[in-house]
């Protein structure tokens, strides 16, 4: 959920006006005999009080205008689990030009013992950064003497020249909050669009204006301080199936819309897509290389041998450049040198190969265009207006007659026409070299097939042979497949399956189409293991579930206030046929089941008999969507509970001889 809350025109006061902090090492009785069952009875930990404040000043240093930001916290520790609070890591940008720093750091550590509280302040020797990328860097410290109902306490400061993103505030982490201020300082001829994400409101909002916060080149500006507060706040607990957590948390969001210039002119810095369209199709690191079919074109005639139409054509372009360029793990919506570049040292970020294969699908003659994304871990983007740090991936579109495929050349083991789930995200945006951009829905292109069939025969000696085959497609052959290239050999591969299943022994294999990518993998094992020891004939006791069993419960929240993504549909099917040595009757099983989830979201199917001596077993689970509602939620967890508590019952066979 999104809220607009105003598009300000917004003004700053002085700093010596600002909102006070809390007082560093201000420990009150009230901290340390806190009940969590006030706001959460099961954290591990919780945010007594949090406050930050952000403003813009000049630097003394530079003369440029920065972006000033202070944080203070105290923290209440209540168990061993909530330890991992201590361990704090503030994450920075840099480029060959702009760079935050952190500066100020102040950490200490109180424990309440024997009526005494004990003081443990941080050594700064504890302090140490780490590259994390060549745009981020990791400010990281640990708090010291921490034990079960420590008090932890920290503050800092970072000098940030990137004004643009004004500094957002997240209210939701992954412990509850009993309060959590936010206060942004803003020039009055700086106009942000200010945003709240996140499921929960605001206990307060202020807006305060004071006269001449700040002087530049001799010329005083009003300013206005703005006050965001929320109050027991829950934590923000991330579950399977759901993108990049910025999406939901509760936050605040500032980006520059406009500056007023101090000679009365307006320098507009959110744009329309018409202006931004034009930027990108000049671009260097990206309209331009868009246009490098020349590179291409002598090539064409080896790549399009034995092509028929357009789509073979398409095909073959594709399957060229994935294996010509060899992706270094980077993402990029803008190429790192250049195609030409990537095309002579076989390597490349995610923009270099993509764009490559744009270019040379033109020189085949086919309509191609790019898509500009953002992947789902890095959040979605603002389709208000474009903000083009927002995305970070570029994938390739390719029109054939009425229909187009998205592509990405990153992946050699996936097959045409369907992007890796990283880039199934909510919407992406087509860049034309000669039409206006627009949207496009990142949907998956194929659901995740996967069949098991087992036929086996139970010997005299309590164990049970056959062949299992297993058949999959769509990204659940693309997940296979990229599995079993992580092993040197299929044999590696098999022998480190065979391992995973203790009940289960793999005698040989067979593994094809494996680089056939647009065709299923299909998988063979010759498999054996055991139903009985020899001792008890007369009953037997099998779990059929054996495999792929559900066995854990992937949502076990009370409440989910964001939605369950799976990033495609999936179908599942087992069948398993034994022949029985001897005439037995089903004395006990698991239930037959039909349950279907609402709105024909889904559905699983459980059927087992035994007929004419043969046991045989069918089980089917399909979910038709990609993306259910919160509201499903509870459908979909007590839908696995079903299905769990069921898989816990053995088939109980009774000979009848």
């Amino acid at each position: 959920m999104k809220k607009i809350l105003t598009l300000f025109s917004l003004l700053l006061f002085h700093y010596s006006a600002i909102a006070q902090s809390f007082n560093y090492g201000s420990i009150t009785q009230e901290d340390i005999n806190f009940d969590k069952n006030k706001i959460d009875s099961n954290a591990n930990a919780v945010v007594l009080k949090e406050f930050g404040t952000a403003r813009l000043q000049i630097d003394d240093a530079t003369g440029s205008l920065v972006l000033m930001f202070d944080y203070h916290v105290k923290i209440k520790i209540f168990n061993k689990d909530g330890f991992e609070q201590a361990n704090v890591i503030i994450p920075t940008y840099k480029d060959d030009i702009k760079q935050e720093f952190v500066q100020e750091i102040k950490a200490t550590t109180y424990n309440y013992i024997n009526g005494n509280l004990q003081e443990s302040l941080m050594d700064k020797k504890a302090i140490f950064t780490e590259n994390r990328s060549k745009y981020n860097s990791l400010t990281k410290f640990t708090l010291p003497n921490i034990k079960e109902g420590s008090i932890i306490e920290y503050s800092y400061h970072i000098q940030s020249p990137l004004i643009f993103n004004f500094r957002q505030w997240e209210f939701q982490s992954n412990i509850p909050k009993v309060i959590s201020e936010y206060v942004a300082f803003i020039p009055g001829n700086y106009n942000y669009n200010v945003l709240l994400r996140g499921f929960y409101k605001l206990s307060d909002q202020k807006s305060e204006i004071n006269k001449e916060c700040l002087r530049i080149n001799g010329v005083n500006i009003d300013c206005s301080k703005m006050t965001y507060i929320m109050k027991n706040v829950p934590a923000f607990i991330e579950e399977d199936y759901m993108t990049a957590a910025s999406n939901f948390k509760s936050a605040m969001y500032f980006e520059l819309s406009d500056v007023q210039m101090l000679n009365g002119s307006k320098q507009n810095i959110t744009k329309e897509w018409k202006n931004v369209d034009n930027e990108l199709v000049s671009e260097r690191r990206l309209g331009s290389q868009m246009k490098r079919k020349d590179l291409f074109k002598d090539l064409m005639p080896t790549i399009l041998t034995n092509t028929t139409d357009d789509l073979s054509k398409a095909k073959a372009v594709y399957n060229y450049i994935r294996k010509q360029i060899k992706w270094n793990n980077y993402y990029g919506k803008f190429s790192e040198e250049s195609v030409k570049t990537a095309l002579d040292t076989r390597s490349g970020n995610v923009a270099d190969i993509n764009l490559s294969l744009i270019a040379a699908l033109s020189a085949a003659n086919l309509d191609a265009e790019a898509v500009i994304l953002s992947t789902r871990d890095n959040g979605t983007v603002n389709k208000l207006y474009p903000v083009i740090s927002e995305f970070n991936y570029l994938v390739a579109k390719v029109n054939i007659g009425d229909k187009s495929y998205l592509l990405d050349a990153t992946e050699p083991l996936i097959t045409f026409g369907l992007l890796p789930l990283r880039c199934i995200n909510d919407q992406g945006r087509v860049i034309n070299l000669k039409k206006p951009s627009y949207w496009i829905d990142l949907k998956a292109a194929q659901r995740s097939v996967t069949s098991y069939m087992l036929t086996g025969k139970l010997t005299a000696d309590g164990k049970i042979r056959g062949l299992l085959t297993t058949t999959t497609s769509g990204y659940a052959a693309f997940n296979k497949r990229r599995e079993i290239k992580k092993y040197n050999s299929i044999d590696e591969y098999v022998e480190k399956l065979d391992e995973s299943l203790p009940k289960l022994s793999i005698k040989k294999h067979e593994i094809s189409k494996i680089d056939s990518v647009d065709l299923a993998l299909i998988e063979s094992y010759e498999v054996e293991f055991a139903v009985h020891d020899g001792t008890n004939k007369e009953q037997l006791f099998l779990n059929p579930f054996f495999i792929n069993r559900i066995s854990k419960n992937p949502f076990n929240l009370n409440e989910r206030t964001y939605p369950v993504d799976l990033g495609a549909s999936s179908d599942e099917r087992i069948i398993i046929n034994i022949t029985l040595p001897e005439k037995y009757t089903l004395q006990d099983k698991p239930k037959d089941m039909a349950m279907a989830l609402p709105q024909a979201g889904g559905r699983y199917l459980l059927q087992s008999s035994v007929t004419d001596n043969v046991l045989s077993l069918s089980q089917i689970l399909q979910f038709n969507k990609a993306i259910y509602t919160s509201e499903e939620y509870l459908y979909l967890k007590e839908f696995y509970s079903k299905i769990i508590q069921n898989q816990k019952t053995d088939l109980v066979l009774k000979s009848t001889n």
